[in-house]
């Protein structure tokens, strides 16, 4: 993995040991930190990333809120009323039902504990159920405009004769993903945020109703993502990304492997979220700013992201627009 700036964090196998297995970044910017690598997006690193404009083309990375429908994991659909105001010349309108990671998403920091009741930087289930530490809300306060890196692991796959379908649960290596690294020409930068295009939601455009139906429960959901394995752990965090995103359900593979067998490393979410404090994007739009990156050769733009501020909240919308 190659990086364009000096390491100031502590790799991998630096860092302490995890209780039950793996590494922990707890207290890396001390014991009430609540954002975890948000904490690396510096006004310094904002400023370099702007000056990545060049075109001024805009890509939002938002799906529609009833894109996926009806919602993955069982996840509950939005019922939207429009209200008719006095003298009908002002609308408004109410969201029943509403999940902010039923489409395009960020799960919190909160959204996975490493084990039992240890979410990231020690907190508590009480603390996080009642806003106190790692919800969506610290990180809308502090706001999110940084580099995003685009790896086109569908495109690099076929370019090697690699083809997987995306509704399967398909499995990307470490290799798979330093090889569309490299096909990028990218290096990594602390505070990026490193987003993987699996092509999953343009196969599930191509679904028949009844097809989405079935795969709408977590038992009949397949999907392909990043490896269950510490070597995958390792390497995320050696990028010292802020967060990662995709364009599949989980970021990771699914099904995930939750049972004491498969412990840790069976969930890449105890890690990222958990330990790390890296945040995790799912089911953002990435086909067109993909299309756009292979026409201009780069990989690289300036990301804005604004979650939903509020303290409690365990996952946001995505908000997420790419500038090229």
């Amino acid at each position: 993995m190659s990086r364009s700036n000096p390491v100031s964090l502590p790799s991998y196998d630096e860092l302490p040991l995890a209780a039950r297995g793996g590494r922990s970044a707890w207290g890396l910017f001390g014991p009430d930190d609540q954002i975890g690598m948000l904490n690396t997006v510096t006004p310094e690193v904002t400023a370099a990333a702007a000056k990545l404009v060049s075109t001024g083309e805009v890509f939002p990375m938002d799906l529609p809120l009833d894109y996926f429908d009806p919602p993955l994991f069982g996840r509950t659909a939005a019922e939207i009323t429009v209200k008719i105001g006095v003298g009908e010349r002002g609308l408004d309108e109410v969201y029943n039902n509403f999940n902010p990671q039923s489409s395009s998403q960020w799960d919190s920091l909160a959204h996975v504990a490493y084990d039992q009741e240890a979410f990231f930087n020690g907190a508590t289930l009480d603390e996080v159920v009642t806003g106190k530490r790692a919800t969506i809300g610290y990180w809308a306060q502090h706001g999110l405009a940084t580099r995003g890196v685009l790896l086109d692991l569908e495109r690099s796959a076929a370019a090697e004769g690699r083809g997987y379908d995306p509704g399967s649960a398909y499995t990307f290596s470490v290799e798979d993903v330093e090889r569309a690294r490299v096909a990028s020409g990218v290096d990594f930068r602390e505070g990026d945020v490193i987003i993987l295009r699996t092509g999953f939601t343009s196969w599930y455009a191509g679904l028949e109703p009844a097809e989405r139906e079935r795969i709408s429960t977590r038992a009949d959901l397949r999907a392909c993502g990043l490896e269950h394995s510490e070597e995958m752990v390792r390497y995320l965090w050696n990028t010292h990304a802020a967060a990662f995103a995709s364009d599949a359900p989980s970021l990771e593979v699914w099904p995930m492997e939750p049972g004491e067998e498969h412990f840790p490393f069976g969930m890449l979410h105890r890690f990222l979220l958990g330990q790390f404090g890296q945040g995790i994007g799912e089911l953002w739009a990435l086909d067109g700013l993909a299309e756009r990156c292979v026409e201009l050769n780069r990989y690289e733009f300036f990301l804005t992201s604004a979650p939903l501020n509020y303290v409690g909240g365990i996952g946001s919308t995505a908000n997420a627009l790419a500038i090229l």
